[in-house]
Formats: structure tokens, sequence, C-alpha cells
């Protein structure tokens, strides 16, 4: 990617050219006394996809229907090896 280095007056008088050069992929570094303050580049344009749901439908596999129910005290004790 190119890089163009502008002074903050020069930038003031060329903002359209600049603007078209950051619409075109260029970076452009704006300077004040030799020290870069701000740069201009492209903004991401277009459309954004809509996600597509569903994709994963008949690939996932659940092996246990109830993983979500809590456990009951007999399945943490034979979990931690811990009796009563």
């Amino acid at each position: 990617m190119n890089s163009m280095k502008v002074s903050v007056a020069d930038a003031k008088n060329q903002l359209p050219k600049l603007i078209r050069a950051a619409e075109q992929g260029q970076r452009v570094t704006i300077c004040r006394h030799g020290k870069p303050v701000a740069d201009l580049v492209r903004c991401v344009s277009g459309k954004r996809k809509k996600p597509k749901l569903g994709t994963l439908r008949g690939r996932i596999i659940v092996h246990d229907p109830d993983w979500w129910k809590p456990m009951t005290q007999e399945e943490v004790d034979e979990l931690f090896g811990t009796s009563k």
C-alpha cells in the first residue's frame, strides 16, 4: 500500500484530492511540524453480508440431550470421588 505524507496546511487545501487517494487505497498521513498526527484511510465500504443462519444444521451431534440439566448429588460424588 502506498503512503503519502502531507502537512496540516496542505491537507486543508487539498482535502478532496486526499480523500480520492484514500478511496483508491492509499494511506495519507497528516503531519504537524513533521510529526504524524492523523492517518486518512479508506473505510470498509459496501454492504455487509447478512449472516447465513443454519449452516451447521445436521452437522452437530448432541450425545447427551440432557447436558444442560443440573447434576445430581450422586453424579457430583461420582465425578469427584467423594462419598458420604
